[in-house]
């Protein structure tokens, strides 16, 4: 808690910090908002004048699956944000500045841990809010609301799986610049493209064991009804395997990290 609040210390004046927090409350709501509505479609912009290719079913189980999907995109946000506060951490030296305090070096590092951990506890809260919101903006009634609820801890574990990610890049990189776009680069196409590679040359969908990938695959985008039976059911990995490697990497991003912050030269 002590480590908390001398973070919290830190980045609660910090206008960057606000600002990341509301593109992320703000963009997902009106996005999730507007699916409900069914404006998202393909056609010619018009409302009923064109096909609706996102689900704007949000009756609960099938919110928390539309949510956990849209907020997995939307999460990229705030993996800037991790970004973003720990190189400060370095560009502006108050790393050192901490252990001159009288911090160990694993004291550091750990309290940039809680704030990955607290934001994507935060971020599974806020989910959790905007379901109630929308199912009753949709139907005033929030009947069957813990049904699906498992979506929500699969969102926790993707969130968890993005920012430790993040955190780990922003120790190796340590400049916010070339460590967001590293982040932005493997997240986008890198791991694509390996994934693609990978799943082509195996009897066995292997490539979506990936960093981010296995974290993905427990929210997969929400089809609307109609659309779903001309899915291919292509052979893959249990819920069960994908939440277990998602944890796994989680646990990796914080062995290697530490192992870098622990050796090299602050």
């Amino acid at each position: 808690m002590k480590l908390l609040a001398i973070e919290w210390l830190k980045i609660k004046r910090y206008r960057t910090f606000w600002v990341i927090v509301g593109f992320f409350i703000v963009l997902l709501f009106l996005w999730n908002y507007e699916a409900m509505k069914g404006n998202i479609i393909l056609g010619n912009g018009r409302k009923n004048h064109g096909i609706s290719i996102v689900n704007s079913d949000y009756s609960f189980p099938q919110a928390w699956s539309n949510l956990g999907y849209w907020a997995s995109l939307f999460i990229i946000f705030i993996s800037i944000l991790v970004i973003i506060l720990t190189t400060n951490e370095y560009t502006y030296r108050t790393n050192r500045q901490n252990v001159i305090d009288g911090w160990t070096r694993l004291q550091f590092f750990h309290s940039k841990v809680l704030v990955v951990v607290v934001l994507s506890i935060f971020s599974s809260i806020y989910l959790v809010l905007l379901g109630a919101v929308l199912k009753l903006l949709q139907s005033g009634s929030l009947a069957g609301f813990f049904t699906g609820f498992h979506n929500l801890v699969y969102f926790f574990l993707l969130a968890l799986d993005y920012l430790g990610f993040a955190l780990l890049i922003s120790v190796l990189i340590k400049r916010s610049g070339l460590a967001i776009g590293l982040f932005l680069l493997y997240a986008t196409i890198i791991e694509s493209i390996l994934k693609f590679l990978i799943n082509s040359h195996t009897d066995k969908p292997y490539g979506n064991l990936l960093m981010l990938q296995a974290s993905d695959e427990l929210l997969p985008f929400p089809f609307p009804q109609m659309l779903k039976p001309m899915m291919s059911g292509a052979p893959s990995f249990s819920m069960h395997t994908y939440a277990f490697v998602a944890i796994g990497w989680c646990l990796v991003y914080y062995f290697v990290a530490r192992a870098i912050l622990l050796r090299n030269d602050w």
